[in-house]
């Protein structure tokens, strides 16, 4: 479960910008609370603004730091850049991460500094009683890099030769040294439709990819079966199936491919392979697989424009899924972007983030940050008038 994400210098953010789960104190109890130690968090957070506001990139840092932490040590070259931007006025900075997370009971705090050259910080924290005490930190220094730890047994001398553009978590993972396998997991479980360059654009081999991982987990393919009958009227269920065909060697290698089984009221029936379906079911298809993963393992899902593919009648119903514990057994976290002033009606104050770009720099705020703004208030006419700001200026 993440707490709270501190970043600054990162793409179109240049001062410091703050995600916070936390609910406080005030704020009525709702199905979207996660009671952690005595301190309620949101399961689910919208983010809303004009186009070009930044409200991706809000949301990226997650993803990046998913790749960075698992993926970073796979790559081969140590001198490729990291791939993320600062501001552009503040190429000369490093950017800055620090987020709060759950795992297994325990909290932990992640800080990360870096340039596109090179990690300058890395380091991990663990709470214990009222303070943070650290398991490992690393740091650049003029003849390389420094490591120390307290729980974290990754040898010095092999610590301190990691490469500059890859995480120590990423390293450690690789060289199978146990004590890091919970934070990987944690980092892992971050699931993302974002990519460097934004929203992953829908694409058919998109569809190969998601059914190649439904049909490794049952669990998900029931489940993706039930919620595609429902998002689309004519769909009575799907099902994922071998196919073959020939790879660019000419030799046969397998693939699955889902296809829709429809039937009209008298009982008669057909099916389609889902590229002869419509745009709109493929691309739900897609968008299904890191929502229905995240709420079937836990984790959180970071999704851009989740409006993008689903009718507006649809995203309270998915959003309902991260809000019941039936559908939500391991308390999933969700943070979506959307321009469906709709959700709204369906979220509090304290769940609600508007993004607005002012000289060329985004800022981003919490409704229940805004002087005056009532629990009670009609969040969607406010919005809607433009009395919250975070509109397109027409």
């Amino acid at each position: 479960m993440i707490k709270k994400l501190v970043f600054s210098n990162f793409y179109s953010f240049a001062d410091q910008a703050i995600i916070d789960f936390s609910l406080g104190k005030k704020p009525t109890p709702s199905g979207y609370d996660i009671d952690c130690n005595g301190v309620r968090y949101n399961k689910a957070v919208a983010v809303m603004g004009a186009n070009g506001s930044g409200k991706t990139q809000l949301l990226k840092p997650l993803a990046f730091l998913s790749w960075f932490v698992t993926q970073s040590f796979l790559g081969k070259d140590p001198d490729k850049e990291i791939p993320f931007e600062q501001h552009k006025l503040h190429s000369d900075k490093p950017a800055k991460f620090e987020l709060e997370f759950v795992h297994d009971g325990t909290e932990y705090r992640y800080q990360l500094e870096l340039t596109p050259k090179a990690v300058l910080l890395e380091a991990l924290f663990e709470k214990t009683s009222t303070q943070y005490s650290y398991l490992f930190k690393r740091e650049k220094t003029d003849s390389g890099y420094s490591f120390k730890q307290r729980g974290f047994p990754f040898p010095k001398a092999q610590a301190e030769k990691v490469r500059a553009n890859a995480s120590l978590i990423s390293a450690a993972y690789s060289y199978d040294i146990e004590e890091s396998r919970p934070y990987f997991a944690f980092f892992d479980s971050i699931e993302t439709n974002i990519t460097r360059s934004g929203r992953r654009h829908f694409q058919h081999r998109a569809v190969i990819q998601a059914a190649a991982l439904f049909q490794k987990a049952p669990e998900l393919l029931d489940l993706m079966s039930q919620a595609m009958s429902q998002f689309d009227l004519g769909l009575d269920s799907v099902e994922i199936r071998k196919q073959i065909r020939s790879d660019k060697n000419g030799q046969d290698e397998p693939f699955f491919l889902p296809f829709g089984l429809h039937h009209t009221e008298d009982g008669e029936g057909f099916e389609l392979p889902f590229f002869d379906e419509s745009s709109g079911t493929q691309s739900a298809f897609v968008l299904l697989e890191p929502i229905l993963k995240t709420l079937h393992q836990g984790g959180i899902a970071v999704i851009d424009e989740l409006d993008n593919d689903l009718h507006p009648h649809l995203v309270p119903e998915l959003m309902d899924w991260f809000r019941f514990e039936h559908t939500n057994p391991h308390q999933a976290q969700l943070i979506f972007t959307c321009h469906a002033p709709q959700v709204l009606d369906r979220l509090q104050k304290h769940q609600i983030y508007l993004v607005e770009k002012q000289n060329q720099k985004s800022e981003a705020w919490r409704l229940d940050e805004v002087a005056g703004l009532r629990a009670d208030d009609n969040i969607y006419a406010k919005y809607m008038a433009g009395a919250l700001g975070a509109v397109p200026d027409l």
